[in-house]
């Protein structure tokens, strides 16, 4: 099988030798080791400060998003979010929940914000900013310096969802001003899936201790006070957190991040240059491309679904579907996990064939 969706994607030999071991009890200092190794590294790849912390909670990216929703925002704030895909609405959908007074910004399709959208909002006594930075769903990097500019002059708290850009583009938190940063096992990591990653900044760590939300598990208080040990409060998936450990290294021993994001940035621009030169029948949906993904529309009225489905069952290659609305009329292909050119070359070929079956 070859897997260019956006996560879970292909794991490494190193990562999936770690999944075939037997699950050791983790209430041990070896697992502790572990669990501040890994913390030490995350912060130095997000571009933390050197008092920030990371809570590694068992749940999916989602878990992590209405984790720092509830734990660094109250009813007294003002929030502003973006809502330019289905993982934007998500934040949307979890300040709903909660009552957390908002204001949404709807960008046009396939766009990001631009400074004019922004400025609306200056000095109109907003606190909190949510972005899922590169909204996956339409493929779409948003801004971030922009972002960082118009928060840092309302001083306005900023909370990043990085979970598909995090070690694919150029972020730095403490130069952005971020202060609360969420990233996934599944994605760049390349791990199993059911590990999500919250990185607090000191100012943000000062908001859990005092906010006092209405939960247990995802009480991120409960997170801090045993990770200063090595620990969790709970379960966690221990094989995961070990896998994670073992891909932190892998990237530091390669060259750290800025290799890392070369690394899928190159993938990207592979994929991308082909289509052109190989003149497939697709547009590029976003007019701000990540690295992380690609997203395509068919553009000689095939259904992008039915070409997930070809790929899926008679090539046995996954690309990303989407669902609702977009379902048949974009797909996306990932360039994160353990790919190279010459997997791509793979999927061009399959491609090709379909068009030469009329199935493209």
């Amino acid at each position: 099988m070859l897997n260019f969706t956006i996560g879970p994607v292909m794991s490494g030999e190193k990562v999936r030798e770690i999944g075939a071991e037997q699950v050791p009890y983790f209430r041990t200092p070896e697992f502790s080791a572990v669990m501040l190794e890994n913390e030490a590294l995350v912060k130095r790849f997000a571009g933390a400060e050197e008092n920030a912390r990371v809570c590694f909670m068992t749940g999916s990216g989602t878990a992590s998003m209405e984790a720092a929703v509830i734990n660094v925002f109250t009813e007294k704030d003002r929030v502003l979010v973006i809502d330019g895909g289905s993982f934007g609405h998500r934040f949307v959908e979890l300040l709903e929940i909660y009552e957390i007074p908002h204001t949404v910004i709807k960008p046009e399709f396939g766009k990001g914000v631009s400074g004019e959208q922004l400025a609306e909002y200056d000095g109109k006594g907003y606190t909190g900013f949510l972005v899922n930075l590169d909204e996956t769903s339409v493929g779409v990097l948003y801004d971030i310096r922009l972002i960082s500019d118009f928060c840092k002059r309302n001083g306005i708290f900023l909370v990043v969802d990085s979970i598909s850009s995090f070690l694919c583009d150029p972020f730095n938190m403490k130069e952005l001003d971020v202060q609360v940063m969420i990233t996934g096992s599944q994605k760049a990591l390349a791990c199993p899936p059911g590990i999500s990653l919250i990185v607090l900044s000191e100012k943000a760590v000062e908001r859990v201790y005092a906010n006092k939300p209405k939960t247990m598990y995802l009480d991120l208080k409960l997170a801090l006070v045993n990770g200063e040990r090595g620990q969790t409060p709970f379960t966690p998936a221990v094989g995961t957190l070990r896998q994670i450990n073992v891909r932190l290294k892998e990237i530091e021993a390669a060259g750290g991040v800025e290799s890392e994001i070369a690394r899928i940035g190159g993938l990207a621009e592979y994929f991308r240059s082909r289509i052109k030169e190989l003149d497939l029948p697709f547009r590029l949906v976003s007019a701000s491309l990540p690295n992380a993904v690609t997203s395509l529309s068919p553009t000689n009225g095939k259904s992008a679904n039915d070409i997930f489905i070809t790929l899926k069952d008679e090539y046995n290659i996954w690309v990303c579907p989407n669902g609702g609305e977009l379902k048949d009329t974009v797909f996306r292909v990932g360039h994160i996990g353990a790919l190279e050119k010459s997997d791509y070359d793979t999927l061009l070929n399959a491609l090709l064939d379909m068009r030469t079956r009329g199935l493209l």
